[in-house]
This record gives C-alpha cells, structure tokens and sequence, in this order.
C-alpha cells in the first residue's frame, strides 16, 4: 500500500489487536478520539489531516473467533522527528469501542527509498524484456506521453492555489471534487473542466464559479465526501450532484465508473430532499439508478429511527412509537417484521417470553439494560434489532443484529 500524494514522505505501519469484534468506523474513532489533546496544537491529528500534512487513515482488519486483528496505514509529510512522536503517540490507545485494544508500531518506512527500489526494479524488467523484444511498443508510449501531457497541464487557481483542470475558467460547467488526485484521474480520462475542494472548508473561487457555471459535485462515497456535500449544500449554489460508490474515491475509479457516475448525475433538489427527510426521520428514497441514503456520523446508515421492513402506513405503530410507548414501561415488547407487536411481557420476564416465542420474532424493544447474557441469547433466535435503554458491558456483538438505544 502506497500513498500517491507527491508530498508523502513516510508511511507509518501499525498493528492492531482488538479483545472483541470492532469495526473501521471504530478505530477510525478511536484514533482521533485518544490521541486528541495529547501532543498539542502543532501535531494535532486532525488538524494535520486537515491541511493535508497527514494523509488518510487506512485500516484494514478481520474479525475471527470474537477478536480483531488488522493494521493501519497513515501516510506523513511531516519531518523524522515529528512522525516519529505521533507513530509513538498511537500506541497508547488501549480501547476501541467497548474492547481493549493492543496497537504497536511495526514501522516508519521512507517513500523515498521504496520508490526508488521500484524504480530500479522497472529498470531492470525494462532493460531484460523490452530491449529483447528487439522494438518498443510506439502507441504505448504516445499513449503514455500523452496522459503526462494531460497531467502537467493541471493549473492552480485563486488565492489557495486551487487544483483545476486547464479548461475550468472557459466552460459553461465544472465538475467539484476533492482533492487533486480526483483532478488529475479525471484528466487522466480528458475530463479537463474539474477542480478541487482541498479540504471540508470551501474556497471562495469554487463559490464564485457556482454563481457563474453549471456546477456538478462528484465526491467520494465516504464521510468526507458527505461533509463537503454538506457544506457546498449550504455555501454553493451547485446544480447536480454525481454520487460515487460506497466506500470508494474518484481518484480510483475507472474511465467506465466515472462515465456512470456523471452520467446518472441528479438534480440537487433530490439531494436537499434527503437530507430535509433525514433530519425529520422518514425513510430515504431512490431516484434513477442511485440511491441516497443518510449517514451517520461514522459515515455508515443511521441505527436509529427505521428499521429493515419498517411500514410506513398509518395502520401499525412505527419503530419511533413502539420506542417512545416503551421507554419508562418496565415493558418489552416483541415485534414482527411488520412491526405489529407479537407478546408484551414485563421487561424482567424477557427471557422467558424469548424461550416461548414461536420463531416470528424480528426485533424487541425493552424498557431494560440490555447485557452480554441477555445479547447472547438473543443472537441465533433470527431477531434483526434490539432496541434497549442502555447498554451494559457488551464485548462481542453479532453482526446480524442491529442495536439500537431508546432516548
């Protein structure tokens, strides 16, 4: 795994052991979460994050038998010393989540050296196979030739030095992305009207052209392409949105993905009407080949609210209702997957009703802790949510089961 931004100077690789089953958003959080304060404001993570003298956080982990194993991957641009404190710095996170966690630092490799190993070993294939081959493939290396031509021209505008594509000041439309690696993929297909945010704040020269040009959002399918949507949303007058898959970065994607995607662009009036929808708590919608679902702030679907088959006509109670009927009942209340109520035991008699069910049982809401013990014998039973007053000491939760808490 290598960054690709030409201001990388090191990689820092660190490993991981989680005493339970945790996920990326968890670690992710963690991170952020134990190391905020800790050395100050000059190497502050997200700050460094922020302006791009720390790159991405790149966590890559499997769960087996109830417990975590992985590693973690965080580019640096800063210099020796101060990669060195935050590598060390990481290793005092002791929890994901509800787990304990173990995280120790296998190493800080130099960019600048494994590039030049791959160099050398380019060289080498080169010199063995191509001069071998007695000629050199001519349209490989026009085509080469020209995608660097493509490249070089990528230009920097307005006072932040924004990345843009060459042909951005003259067309009627640009395309808005994140950062120049999105720029230079997308020049890389002759897409040359494209220019970069460069952070979640955005540059008054992108505000500027959305009051001039057509404006479309083409952002990753994470949760930093999410906050950026949300603020053009609020500062930009954009006109389209194109919505890449989940998990994945424009900088990535193909010539065909990227075709796809502007292609099924949709109005940005679809987009206010999910996130108006989210906020007021209906269920999201879909238009065209794309789906728009609100995210939390981890930047996976919301555990609150709705859950799988929830109806929405006004014949049975919502998941909202059932919550709000039960809280402060000292009642449980077992549920189908329509959402009708099957048994309402006292919420000290869950067990019991549990063993009596008939297997119809898709969800439970409980005016009552929900513990390890009870979770346990829950899981196996084909019960797709649980929604509790609060959580107790929960180390190892099946994945098949939504845990939801009840406000």
């Amino acid at each position: 795994m290598l960054p690709d931004s030409s201001t990388t100077k090191y990689l820092i690789r660190i490993s991981i052991h989680a005493e339970g089953v945790v996920e990326k958003s968890d670690v992710v959080g963690a991170i952020f979460g134990q190391t905020e304060g800790l050395l100050g404001e000059d190497l502050d993570l997200r700050d460094l994050q922020r302006t791009g003298r720390v790159g991405r956080i790149d966590v890559q982990i499997a769960s087996k038998k109830g417990e975590t194993r992985g590693e973690i991957f965080i580019s640096s641009s800063l210099d020796r010393a101060e990669t060195a404190i935050l590598a060390a710095s990481l290793e005092s996170i002791d929890r994901v989540g509800p787990c304990v966690a173990h995280v120790t630092v296998d190493g800080i490799e130099d960019i600048r050296v494994t590039k030049r190993r791959q160099i050398v070993s380019r060289a080498k294939e080169l010199l063995l196979e191509r001069f071998d081959e007695g000629s050199i493939d001519s349209g490989e290396l026009l085509s080469e030739v020209r995608e660097c031509i493509r490249i070089e021209k990528i230009t920097e505008l307005g006072d932040g030095r924004i990345p843009a594509g060459p042909q951005v000041l003259e067309s009627d439309a640009i395309i808005i992305v994140e950062g120049r690696a999105d720029v230079i993929n997308l020049l890389r297909y002759g897409i040359k009207n494209a220019i970069a945010v460069e952070g979640t704040k955005v540059p008054p020269v992108i505000i500027e052209f959305c009051r001039t040009k057509t404006a479309t959002a083409f952002l990753d399918g994470d949760r930093g392409g999410e906050l950026i949507l949300r603020e053009l949303l609020q500062v930009a007058d954009i006109d389209y949105v194109a919505l890449c898959p989940y998990q994945r970065s424009v900088e990535e994607m193909t010539r065909k993905e990227i075709t796809k995607a502007l292609r099924n662009k949709v109005p940005v009036e679809y987009i206010r009407e999910q996130v108006a929808e989210r906020e007021e708590g209906v269920k999201p919608k879909s238009f065209g080949p794309i789906t728009v679902a609100p995210l939390s702030s981890a930047g996976y679907p919301e555990e609150t609210g709705a859950a799988p088959g929830e109806p929405e006509s006004s014949g049975v109670p919502t998941l909202k209702t059932h919550m709000e009927q039960v809280k402060g009942s000292d009642h449980a209340r077992l549920l189908a997957s329509d959402l009708s109520v099957l048994q309402e035991p006292r919420a000290g008699e869950l067990e019991q009703a549990l063993e009596t069910g008939n297997g119809e049982i898709a969800g439970i809401v409980m005016d009552r802790a929900l513990d390890q013990r009870l979770l346990d014998r829950i899981a196996g039973k084909g019960i797709e949510f649980v929604a509790a007053r609060e959580f107790k000491g929960i180390i190892k939760r099946p994945a098949a089961i939504r845990l939801l808490k009840i406000g």
